[in-house]
């Protein structure tokens, strides 16, 4: 046999091997995705899928929008009712309960372990009957993007497996058959790029909604805007950056308020920690600052000051 064909027998085992585990992986999770269609609230629709038996249902926020309800249809063609759980725009995640039990289940992988090159399938549902698959690789990690809120998601992973909006809410599994990610936006206009919530961050969503109905973040009452950080000042706060955050607007008797920071006050550090911009100070203010003291290191005229603040309950939007 010559060296070509051998080649060529190499080839034919890589390729059927690749398939193999694209096909296997599929066979795993795609029972378990769903069709999610709203009742009342905007017609809409996308995918889901279930990560408990009694019927925990993973999808994207944009997909349920302002509905309370929706219809669960699975590819064995049942059809149930779910209400939604909650729903968390700022990671366009949200979670529901269906009625009935569902024997497949999809298991939320570790996204700390993903490597780029690594397979990636994205699987959906978009008709209700049949769940459609698309393969490619994790292309990039660690990206940011931005909410529907304006807030931004960290951690997001990038993929080349294409995606249409009626797979949105869908999983994104790797070759061993666990959800990676949360399939949730396509950009228009490019070629082949699409992303999805890492399995961490809708792992977090969903334990918060479970435990308190919404994901809890710390507020301190401002509106802020990204301003340039002069030298003089970086060296007088001990920072190592060029810009910060200038308070446009301190609400009365809100957090800030009550540890004396003031309109025009310019935030340069939380406990030593750098705060770049807005993007920084959202990043800082997570649930687990609710009732801790922070250490801001502002600049008021020509001083740099140290305000004790305390966080609490960011409210819920009306």
């Amino acid at each position: 046999m010559g060296e070509a064909a051998l080649h060529l027998d190499d080839d034919a085992t890589l390729l059927d091997a690749y398939s193999r585990s694209v096909a296997d992986a599929v066979d795993r999770v795609g029972p378990a995705v769903a069709r999610i269609e709203q009742i009342g609230g905007r017609a809409g629709h996308g995918s889901g899928f279930v990560i408990s038996p009694d019927g925990l249902i993973v999808t994207n926020s944009h997909v349920v929008a302002d509905a309370g309800r929706v219809r669960v249809i699975t590819p064995g063609g049942g059809s149930a009712e779910g209400r939604v759980l909650g729903s968390d725009p700022d990671t366009d995640i949200a979670l529901i309960r269906a009625d009935g039990r569902f024997p497949v289940v999809a298991r939320l992988g570790d996204s700390k372990t993903l490597r780029r090159g690594q397979i990636a399938i994205a699987i959906g549902n978009p008709l209700g009957f049949e769940w459609t698959v698309t393969a490619g690789v994790v292309s990039a990690l660690g990206r940011s993007m931005r909410s529907s809120t304006g807030r931004l998601i960290d951690d997001v992973v990038q993929t080349d497996a294409a995606l249409n909006p009626g797979n949105s809410g869908g999983p994104l599994a790797s070759s061993i058959g666990e959800v990676i990610g949360v399939n949730t936006a396509i950009i228009l206009g490019a070629q082949g790029i699409a992303f999805a919530v890492a399995s961490n961050t809708a792992s977090h969503v969903v334990s918060e909604i479970i435990r308190h109905g919404r994901v809890r973040r710390a507020f301190i009452g401002i509106s802020a805007d990204t301003v340039v950080l002069p030298r003089r000042a970086a060296l007088a706060t001990r920072v190592l950056s060029d810009t910060a955050v200038r308070l446009r607007k301190v609400e009365l008797a809100g957090p800030a308020a009550r540890a004396g920071l003031r309109e025009g006050d310019v935030i340069a550090a939380i406990d030593g920690r750098a705060v770049t911009g807005v993007d920084d100070l959202i990043r800082m203010l997570t649930g687990d600052r609710i009732g801790q003291s922070l250490a801001v290191t502002a600049i008021r005229g020509s001083t740099v000051e140290t305000f004790a603040v305390t966080p609490q309950i960011r409210p819920e939007p009306r």
